[in-house]
């Protein structure tokens, strides 16, 4: 059984990432498929309000990395895995899991995906989507806006409290394990069309 190659894309919040991500997985087909970092974060729907805005969300404690390692060794080993949801609305993790196949290729999407060393070395590829912070500003603040139903308020308070901060500690600096550092994320086609051909040889070998 062929076991799978797992590609890791991280960078700061509004990068890219995601459309880096859905690029790579249109490109190769149903031989690919997408798993994101936010579906494991802590469930938090005990906490009260005044508790629930003490939480840095921007933080890797933030999330269950354990599981998220534990799955993508599953994987490697050609193993079926359960992947959570999280429902940002209500800070919550999802009764509903999805089924994620060991497929040759695994796009693994996250902000702090390369910030801890037992994730980093899980990847066999690691690419870093690099973009200038006032367009990531406003693509997070769309994007809240828009899908996880905030107020520009907590948004801008969270990203002053936390999302800069943790940036500046962990995001930035886990560029340096990167293999391949994209600039201008979605847009830069030219690595694009080099990251899915080399993916494509692989899978085709």
């Amino acid at each position: 059984m062929e076991l799978p190659v797992i590609v890791g894309i991280a960078g700061g919040t509004g990068s890219g990432k995601t459309t880096i991500s859905q690029r790579v997985q249109e490109g190769l087909g149903a031989r690919s498929c997408i798993i994101q970092h936010d579906w494991y974060y802590h469930d938090r729907s005990g906490l009260a309000a005044d508790e629930l805005a003490q939480v840095n969300f921007d933080h890797p404690h933030s999330l269950d990395n354990e599981l998220l390692v534990a799955h993508l060794l599953e994987l490697k080993a050609g193993r079926a895995i359960e992947a959570p949801q999280y429902d940002f609305s209500r800070h919550a993790r999802q009764q509903k899991t999805v089924t994620i196949e060991p497929l040759p290729v695994l796009i693994v999407e996250g902000i702090l995906l390369f910030a801890l060393p037992e994730l980093r070395k899980v990847f066999d590829i690691k690419l870093f989507v690099d973009t200038d912070a006032d367009i990531r500003v406003f693509r997070r603040i769309r994007r809240d806006i828009r899908e996880r139903g905030r107020d520009f308020e907590s948004i801008r308070q969270q990203y002053y409290d936390t999302v800069r901060p943790m940036h500046i500690e962990f995001v930035e600096p886990s560029k340096r394990w990167a293999d391949l550092i994209i600039p201008e994320g979605g847009d830069n086609q030219i690595a694009l069309d080099v990251i899915v051909e080399r993916l494509r040889r692989f899978i085709d070998a």
